[in-house]
């Protein structure tokens, strides 16, 4: 099994399991797959997600990234026009069908011949085809895949408190919760009375003796959930905060 702390998905995301199993974590969805199935993720999310391979196979995903300037290109040749905010699930399980299953057959080439010169160009017609192919198969994915609108002003003590473990840049934070770089420090600021990146390692940190203390959970089993990019690092900062290394505490 390989957990993956993915961070940032900044562009919608078509994923065909074909083997083994796949599961995504996000602040407010949990959602699993085996081989054959298919999966729609939203642009602009935190995410977590866990490989594991299974008995006598090899684990194997097709991964389609639909970028906005390429789904603005479709949305202006098909005269597109959304005129709401896309507000259902972030991320959508897709029915198996005939027509997304020979499609994901005819990328097979693609994947195994990236040097090829064929590939850029033709590569642009086969994303284009997936998307006709989703909207052909879910019509109300017309609004998950074109609503181009900057995210809304959220709350910014609410969604710190569920996504402080992802570790990403703090302009990715302002970026999520609908604020300039500036904005988000101010808030902050006002919400938290201190900087992000002050509370961002505060609050990682009493999570972590937290979990050390009452669930005796090892510093090497946690440092990365919690978004610590090395355990060195993580060992480091515990000891300059509580005075002792994080393994004195088992």
């Amino acid at each position: 099994m390989r957990k993956e702390k993915v961070g940032f998905f900044e562009h919608n995301t078509l994923v065909l399991q074909v083997s083994g199993y796949f599961t995504l974590e996000t602040s407010g969805q949990r959602i699993s797959m085996r081989g054959g199935e298919m999966l729609l993720i939203r642009k602009n999310q935190l995410g977590e997600i866990t490989k594991t391979p299974l008995p006598d196979e090899d684990y194997q995903t097709i991964v389609i990234c639909l970028q906005e300037d390429l789904l603005r290109k479709i949305a202006l040749e098909e005269q597109i026009e959304i005129r709401q905010k896309y507000t259902g699930h972030p991320n959508i399980l897709i029915p198996g069908n005939e027509f997304l299953q020979g499609y994901f057959q005819s990328i097979i080439p693609y994947v195994h011949n990236t040097e090829e010169k064929i590939t850029t160009a033709l590569g642009m017609l086969k994303v284009k085809e997936g998307v006709q192919l989703l909207l052909h198969v879910m019509p109300s994915l017309k609004e998950f895949l074109f609503d181009f609108s900057d995210p809304y002003k959220i709350d910014l003590e609410k969604f710190m408190l569920i996504n402080y473990h992802f570790n990403v840049p703090v302009e990715k934070f302002a970026q999520l919760t609908g604020r300039s770089l500036a904005g988000f420090k101010r808030d902050f600021q006002k919400t938290f009375d201190m900087s992000p990146r002050q509370w961002l390692q505060e609050k990682r940190l009493t999570e972590a003796r937290h979990l050390i203390e009452t669930k005796n959970k090892k510093p090497s089993a946690i440092y990365l959930d919690l978004g610590f990019e090395s355990l060195s690092h993580f060992s480091h900062s515990f000891k300059k905060k509580f005075g002792k290394a994080p393994t004195e505490w088992l």
